[in-house]
């Protein structure tokens, strides 16, 4: 049977919804992926070759570190753990849920509990002891993604970058005392309108939904010189609920979308507009936060982690592991490889797959797919041959061509792992992966030239046949 004239014309075309969701720093999650990252820091500024496993739990007043750390640095666990509190800003606790003082935890005031072992000696020796760098094998079995996709300046789903960019710049606000009032709670979501071309790749069309909850002071009530924590200025009080609400749709929401770049070097504040509806604090009042009004864990957000439901992800978390856990380092070598593929023109679209198994180096499968966006006269399977090329997916290889031994990685705990600009500080690389390698020399060539490349290169003492 024909299809109808309308049907064929937009063949291969379609339009779509598609949200994606974060919290901030002071999420209670988050709180506890920040202060695993901070063992993990702590570990890896004395010893490089730390071997670390750490978890948090957090609920009330109190937090909570378990795990397996073998290491030659000498810790007190208890100051990394207050140090992470109040960096987040977390520095009242009241026992009482009417209490509109209580932050939700107390850096000065709350328990800290130390439940530590050392690394298993059946995993030290099948993974590490007695082997060379590039030999050391995967410190567990898994499966790892990465993504990219050409929607944005730097290859992030935008429904993602921007639910992740709202939450930063809440707290940037905060901490810099223009919003002095809010607190560091809070969650953000975004819902895009994106038409899918025939040609598999995706674009934004509008902004559809805003949402965000963020904890904040009493309205109309709380001064700030009680708020604010070392605050000797003139004092003032806070705003009312509306007026809050008001502020952040112009100093957050439309600031965010003003940074954010789309491929076409627009703003995303250009997608935004009547259309976009807004809901801000849609519960009303957010006061009773952090901790105190829910429990947090390290490791359940790892889709916020990663790329807000795009692609597709393994399971594990990152935070608290050291590069031997390829979770966490082969997560982020298949984002390296994912943009990569994209940043220099074979597609615009990437996923990569990586998987291993305990004890062993060479990933034991590799997997591209390009949803069919392949530019030029490359297939999927031919891109998946110059990833082959162009990078070595062994452990050892990971943490050496990233720099993954360096004390970096509280800093990636909050706010997302990818979509971050990289820089050096102090001599250490922060956000590596996100360095894209220069694939562009196969682009213009040939399935049966990529396969020579591939056949005169030493891929097999990187990966298996």
């Amino acid at each position: 049977m024909a299809q109808p004239a309308q049907k064929q014309a937009k063949a291969g075309e379609r339009v779509f919804l598609f949200s994606s969701e974060s919290v901030n720093e002071g999420h209670p999650d988050k709180v506890c992926d920040q202060v695993s990252d901070a063992v993990l820091d702590a570990c890896l500024k004395e010893d490089p070759k730390s071997k670390v496993a750490c978890e948090t739990a957090t609920k009330d007043n109190m937090v909570m570190i378990a795990g397996e750390i073998t290491t030659q640095a000498k810790l007190d666990y208890e100051k990394i753990v207050r140090g992470a509190v109040a960096k987040i800003g977390y520095d009242s606790y009241v026992d009482d849920l009417s209490s509109v003082d209580s932050k939700g935890l107390s850096d000065k005031t709350c328990e800290v509990l130390v439940r530590i072992n050392k690394q298993s000696p059946d995993i030290a020796g099948g993974v590490h002891v007695g082997k060379d760098e590039m030999d050391v094998g995967a410190g567990d079995q898994g499966i790892m993604f990465g993504y990219a996709s050409d929607e944005t300046e730097d290859c992030m789903p935008l429904t993602h970058s921007m639910a992740t960019r709202l939450g930063k710049t809440l707290t940037d606000v905060r901490k810099s005392g223009e919003l002095w009032w809010l607190r560091p709670d809070g969650k953000t979501q975004v819902t895009i309108e994106y038409k899918q071309k025939a040609d598999g790749s995706v674009e934004p069309q509008k902004i559809h939904t805003v949402v965000i909850s963020t904890q904040h002071a009493e309205p109309s009530k709380a001064t700030r010189k009680k708020e604010v924590a070392g605050y000797t200025g003139p004092d003032a009080t806070a705003p009312s609920m509306k007026e809050m609400n008001d502020l952040i749709v112009e100093k957050v929401v439309k600031r965010t979308l003003s940074e954010i770049k789309l491929k076409n070097g627009q703003p995303a504040l250009t997608l935004f507009g009547d259309h976009t509806h807004l809901h801000i604090n849609p519960s009303g009042k957010f006061i009773i936060g952090g901790p105190q009004g829910d429990a947090g864990l390290t490791g359940r957000k790892i889709i916020i982690d990663t790329y807000g439901g795009w692609g597709a992800h393994g399971g594990g978390a990152f935070s608290g592991k050291d590069p031997t856990k390829v979770d966490r380092s082969a997560a982020y070598i298949c984002r390296q490889m994912a943009k990569s593929i994209v940043k220099s023109g074979l597609s615009k679209r990437a996923l990569v797959q990586l998987s291993y198994a305990i004890g062993v180096a060479k990933p034991l499968s590799l997997f591209v797919e390009t949803y069919g966006t392949e530019c030029g006269n490359l297939t999927a399977d031919d891109i998946t041959n110059v990833v082959k090329i162009a990078f070595d997916c062994r452990p050892g290889a990971i943490a050496t061509s990233l720099a993954l031994r360096e004390p970096k990685y509280q800093e990636t705990a909050a706010y997302c792992h990818f979509g971050r600009a990289p820089y050096t500080k102090d001599g250490i690389k922060f956000f590596e992966w996100e360095n894209h390698k220069d694939l562009s020399k196969y682009a213009g060539m040939t399935s049966e030239q990529v396969g020579s490349e591939l056949k005169a290169s030493n891929f097999l003492t990187k990966w298996v046949d």
